[in-house]
């Protein structure tokens, strides 16, 4: 049976930094890299405040310096950041409040190809950022 959006959030795992493998993208072979957890990626976006928003390579620049790194994983940022996503759009289908849940559309936008692949679809995203003054 698949894991649910909720476990795979919540899953056991521990980010770790290495040297990147490859250059790819603005990612440059040998610069360290936090590795980051699903985890990691939702309790970075709760940091960020209302009304405020950052795109993906920001977040990822944003999380490296955290770790004192130069760069996060795009490949593993991409797919935790629509784990976060779900994961808190179930939680708000089962009650939970939205200032209880990851502000996922703080990242996420129309321009964000991780948006296509919602299965709860984009409108969500534009609603919530339109709520907040955030750019659609």
């Amino acid at each position: 049976m698949a894991k649910s959006w909720t476990d795979r959030l919540n899953a056991a795992e521990e980010g770790k930094i290495k040297a990147s493998p490859r250059s790819v993208g603005d990612v440059v072979e040998g610069q360290s890299m936090p590795v980051p957890t699903a985890r990691q990626v939702d309790d970075f976006m709760r940091t960020i405040p209302t009304g405020s928003c950052m795109n993906v390579k920001e977040l990822r620049y944003a999380m490296a310096v955290e770790h004192g790194a130069e760069v996060t994983c795009p490949l593993y940022t991409g797919y935790h950041l629509r784990t976060v996503a779900e994961a808190a759009y179930g939680a708000l289908e089962r009650g939970v409040p939205t200032h209880e849940i990851a502000p996922f559309w703080r990242v996420l936008d129309d321009a964000t190809p991780t948006t296509a692949r919602l299965t709860f679809g984009a409108e969500f995203v534009r609603a919530r950022r339109k709520a907040e003054g955030l750019p659609l």
